[in-house]
């Protein structure tokens, strides 16, 4: 008999009740009234082999109550229905190992297609097939794990799912190898219900419309310019039939990109009337292409709670449901973010502290990213600060000007050199320019994840102005924030090399400044913070600059002489083998037993930063460390999600009761969650719990389990003790590091931007082991 015990850690081995927006009033603009559908395609396929039972179950158990499951139908050769997510068994099984004889060429919508057909093989055939990943960017390390083909029937019977949707691509294909689809659906009616219908083929829906009463039909478009087969009209034109289509469907299912627009630079376009115009014909409006892995419009700020939203509520419409690899999100979405106010009062007792203030967003430490993060609802701007060649403050996230500005693209680029002691080949350094001299210089957004043809925000990728410390503090003063934090780094350096008191000018400056809010300094040189200590009552915090596996007591009695804050890296909290999590850590616990807070960088929405066992949803991501590690705060790239999960949060303690269904061993627990709305619900619904540290390893066959790394090292007292600050000294000559004279022939030139400006709008393929 089925078990879907693999599953038990996913929901802490707890059977939790979501509690969704049905008992509560929502001014939800589907047609029904009632709240989206969501529709998850072949089950939780963004992580799980696509329509294989564990991510039919995984779905079922983590969305929303009324979560459908999507089945695309497919007939074998003796009529049996299985659900199986193309046409061609070879592009998601390995079916061409198993019979490596069985290609065939056959017309599919009038194109000679190769590969391995249902119509070839018997369901007994199928018995030693494997269901696998069909997408190169997901991970493989399930593909060895059973996952057999499924047939329709025993997806209803084992998994049990709130409603089922048969998708039927391709009637004309089976019909034309005597097969019926018709005969199929009537059929499977009278052995359980189904929800919906939908097919591409308006023949097909026209055939079966008098034989179905409760089940609702629906049409899919595909592409514009595609051709329909029964009346050879493009799906674009008979988009402008809306009235045609009500006669023979409830509704229709359309791509994304049919309601919202995007344009060729990947932003979007203005919203179309097509919800509104489905609506007013009767037609429910279902979205499709919906996936947390892909490059999102960049208006969302790789954001995928953002871009649910903007299709369940802007306001003017809401699409009555949405079909999602990743079903989780779009049920949080729906039940936790859904319909918020900007008024709506904080709970949680997180801080949301900006990196480079919205630098996801805008060039780091510019106007424009500070003025993002302010109106995102960061509690803490912070500015990395440089100082400049004439004994300016300033804010950048790299004392190396290639990194952040359009410096290469300047007469500045004699001035590059290498620099041993800080590990830099071929910099142009901030100590090596004036004040006057940087500001001819453009902001360029940092892109961290190049490498994938991920990029942010292009259309601004140079807008904004650097700011000097004294004016960002001006900023943050006159603001909404309750404080910034100021980082030095470098300082010893600086000091002995360049002739540069870089603690001396943020000490004159803060003092100069008469601010307002709570004041942070944060360093990895523990000299920096003494020397602050001993000068003012500022919040100290130490970065620990390296992926940690432990603390020792010592080392943390050493931190507390210097530091009442700590910040780690996620890696230090989740450690990661091949970007799954391995196993918990008790580093953060320590650290608050000696009453110091503890703040985790670098939070970052782009997918690939974030581990499997997240779901490519920094929502997850966020909600792991704040409810199962309890952290103080979240340093991010992109302050707006992170408010976005503060906002709606509460302070509970939530009791779970095991249901032994699965594992004998599972306990009761009880802890405290504070994060967004759901979690005020009497039982906390499965889409917020905390992705378990090593979790997804857990399911996965063995020999697929990524090779264990080395742990990471334990932090020590000699790795946070650092000798006194040298007094500043004169600079020499003698290393090649100081600063040359300004280039003899004036101001420099500016030549356009180091960054390509050619964006690629293809996944970006994930290096997965």
């Amino acid at each position: 008999m089925w078990k879907l015990s693999p599953l038990c850690f996913l929901l802490l081995c707890a059977y939790v009740s979501a509690q969704g927006s049905g008992n509560r009033s929502s001014p939800w603009q589907t047609l029904s009234g009632n709240q989206p559908l969501v529709i998850a395609r072949g089950g939780f396929s963004g992580i799980l082999p696509d329509s294989s039972l564990n991510a039919y179950g995984f779905a079922v158990q983590t969305g929303l109550p009324d979560t459908l499951v999507w089945c695309d139908l497919q007939l074998t050769k003796d009529g049996v229905g299985i659900c199986f997510p193309d046409i061609k068994l070879d592009n998601a099984s390995n079916i061409d190992v198993v019979y490596p004889k069985g290609r065939k060429t056959y017309l599919v919508n009038g194109v000679s297609t190769q590969g391995w057909f249902s119509v070839d093989f018997t369901l007994k055939d199928l018995e030693p097939v494997n269901i696998i990943q069909r997408i190169f960017s997901r991970s493989p390390n399930y593909d060895s794990s059973q996952n057999l083909i499924l047939t329709v029937d025993e997806v209803v019977t084992n998994i049990k799912p709130p409603g089922l949707w048969l998708s039927v691509p391709h009637d004309a294909f089976f019909t034309q190898h005597n097969q019926s689809m018709r005969n199929f659906v009537v059929s499977a009616s009278r052995r359980f219900a189904i929800s919906y219908i939908s097919s591409p083929e308006i023949g097909f829906l026209r055939n079966i419309a008098s034989r179905f009463r409760t089940t609702k039909l629906v049409f899919q478009f595909l592409g514009p310019d595609q051709v329909e087969p029964t009346t050879n009209q493009t799906y674009g034109s008979l988009l402008t039939n809306l009235t045609l289509v009500k006669t023979f469907a409830a509704g229709i299912l359309v791509p994304k990109t049919y309601i919202i627009p995007v344009d060729s630079s990947l932003y979007l376009q203005q919203a179309k009337s097509l919800v509104n115009d489905a609506h007013a014909a009767g037609l429910e409006v279902f979205g499709y292409n919906f996936v947390n892995d892909a490059t999102l419009p960049y208006n969302y700020s790789y954001d995928p709670v953002a871009e649910y939203l903007s299709f369940i509520d802007n306001g003017k419409f809401s699409v009555d449901g949405v079909l999602s690899d990743f079903p989780m999100t779009a049920s949080a979405t729906i039940d936790c973010y859904a319909h918020m106010s900007k008024n709506d009062s904080v709970k949680a007792n997180v801080l949301v502290i900006s990196n480079e203030g919205a630098s996801g967003d805008y060039p780091g430490c510019t106007d424009k990213a500070y003025e993002k993060a302010v109106s995102d609802g960061a509690d803490i701007l912070d500015c990395p600060v440089q100082i400049t060649n004439d004994g300016i403050p300033f804010c950048l996230g790299s004392i190396n000007l290639r990194d952040r500005t359009t410096v290469s693209q300047s007469d500045f680029i004699n001035r590059a050199t290498d620099n041993p002691e800080l590990g830099i080949e071929k910099g142009i350094f901030a100590y090596n320019l004036t004040w006057s001299e940087i500001k001819t210089l453009q902001p360029a957004i940092y892109n961290p994840y190049t490498k994938y043809q991920l990029f942010r925000n292009p259309k601004f990728k140079n807008a904004g102005n650097f700011m000097q410390l004294s004016d960002f503090l001006t900023v943050a003063n006159t603001s909404a924030v309750s404080g910034v934090i100021i980082s030095i780094e470098n300082a010893a350096y600086l000091a002995a090399n360049q002739g540069l008191g870089v603690t001396d000018v943020v000490l004159d400056t803060l003092s100069k400044a008469g601010i307002n809010k709570k004041v942070m300094i944060r360093s990895s040189d523990s000299a920096v913070l003494s020397k602050f200590k001993s000068s003012s009552n500022y919040e100290l915090v130490y970065l620990v600059d390296e992926d940690v596996g432990d603390i020792l007591n010592s080392t943390i009695s050493e931190i507390k002489k210097f530091a009442s804050s700590v910040v780690l890296s996620k890696e230090s909290v989740y450690p990661t083998d091949k970007l799954f999590t391995t196993h918990p850590t008790t580093i953060v616990q320590k650290l608050q037993s000696f009453n110091l807070s503890v703040y985790v960088h670098l939070f970052q929405n782009e997918y690939v930063s974030q581990p499997w066992d997240f779901f490519s949803d920094p929502y997850t991501e966020i909600n792991s460390h704040v409810n199962g590690y309890f952290i103080n705060g979240v340093i991010t790239d992109f302050p707006a999600t992170a408010a976005k999960y503060k906002s709606e949060s509460v302070s509970k303690r939530v009791e779970v009761s095991v249901v032994l269904a699965y594992s004998s061993n599972c306990p009761i627990f009880s802890y405290w969650h504070t994060g967004n709305r759901c979690l005020g619900y009497e039982d906390v619904p499965p889409y917020m719990l905390t992705a378990p540290p090593g979790g997804l390893l857990t399911i996965m066959d063995k020999q697929s389990l990524p090779p264990a790394e080395a742990p990471n090292p334990t932090l020590t007292d000699e790795s946070v003790i650092e000798p006194p600050l040298p007094p500043v000294r004169a600079p020499t000559n003698d290393s090649g590091t100081t600063a040359p004279g300004p280039v003899s022939h004036g101001q420099p030139t500016l030549v356009g931007s180091a960054i390509l400006s050619g964006i690629s709008v293809c996944l970006a393929a994930l290096v997965l082991c």
